[in-house]
């Protein structure tokens, strides 16, 4: 049988990951339902009980997620800028009210699925990685991090503390889209995360799309971000040749065929959601 440990300090558990090899356990809800019927002999690292490190905090030049943070902290937290409204959304979608109250965003984003609901969402945010360890901190670009499906960058004696997203302007907005075989306690077949900025005339002034289940990771969409700079935010301005980047496979969720038509077609409502918005504004 493995080890278990629980420690309250971050210094403990960076200690700990220095000395050997641990399997780091935050919400759980990923963790056990794999484990069913296949039982691993692993020694697992409970960062559950790390004190401080659940609190969403605004810092210099932006915001700071911790490790400890659920998608409930995340959906309810008040404060957050509308930049934040696509990741909240994807915090409303994730499993059921049991699995938001215990899931953590950085456990999704270390679970590095394809189809991981908050991974599109702080790639629109620019988000960055902090990594802890013993020998000290780094932080990474979150298409650094993430480097496949079940693949990341943290080295065996880190600890990722949070994410850090850079401060915006208040006018910047978020949204996601997610397609699924139903509304809720479903895994994406497509989505889409974006963040625009919209100037007073109408124009885009700043833009982030990125799409997630259609890679080995979600990616973001640079020639489409390059053609909206200085334009209207219309659903006519995406074209298929923006979708470039993704390679999507067949499986039983859908057809790469139908992923990126999708795709395609959320990608389209995304934007166009950003000139509704203006003009209701």
């Amino acid at each position: 049988m493995g080890r278990w440990l629980r420690p309250t300090r971050v210094s403990d558990a960076l200690s700990a990951l220095a000395e050997r090899r641990w399997t780091i356990l935050a919400g759980g809800t990923d963790h056990f339902p794999v484990r069913v019927g296949a039982p691993r002999d692993e020694d697992i690292l409970d960062i559950s009980g790390l004190a401080g490190l659940r609190q969403i905090e605004r810092r210099p030049g932006g915001w700071f997620l911790p490790c400890g943070a659920t998608w409930t902290d995340i959906a309810e937290a008040g404060g957050l800028p509308a930049a934040f409204d696509g990741l909240r959304e994807a915090a409303r979608q994730v499993g059921g009210a049991q699995v938001q109250n215990r899931a953590t965003l950085i456990g999704n984003l270390c679970n590095a699925s394809p189809a991981a609901d908050g991974v599109p969402n702080l790639l629109a945010l620019d988000a960055e990685v902090v990594l802890e360890s013993v020998a000290g901190q780094r932080s990474l670009p979150v298409a650094s991090f993430v480097l496949g499906n079940r693949r990341t960058a943290r080295r065996p004696d880190e600890l990722v503390t949070g994410v850090f997203v850079p401060a915006m302007p208040d006018t910047a907005r978020g949204t996601f889209l997610k397609l699924g075989a139903r509304r809720y306690l479903v895994i994406s077949i497509v989505m889409v995360a974006a963040v625009l900025d919209v100037g007073a005339d109408g124009t885009v002034r700043d833009v982030r799309i990125s799409v997630g289940s259609c890679n080995a990771a979600a990616v973001r969409l640079p020639a489409l971000e390059a053609a909206l700079l200085g334009r209207s935010p219309r659903r006519d301005a995406v074209r298929a040749e923006h979708l470039a980047p993704l390679a999507p496979i067949d499986d039983v969720r859908g057809s790469a065929a139908y992923r990126r038509d999708a795709a395609l077609e959320l990608v389209s409502r995304a934007v166009e959601a950003f000139a509704i918005s203006e003009l209701a504004a």
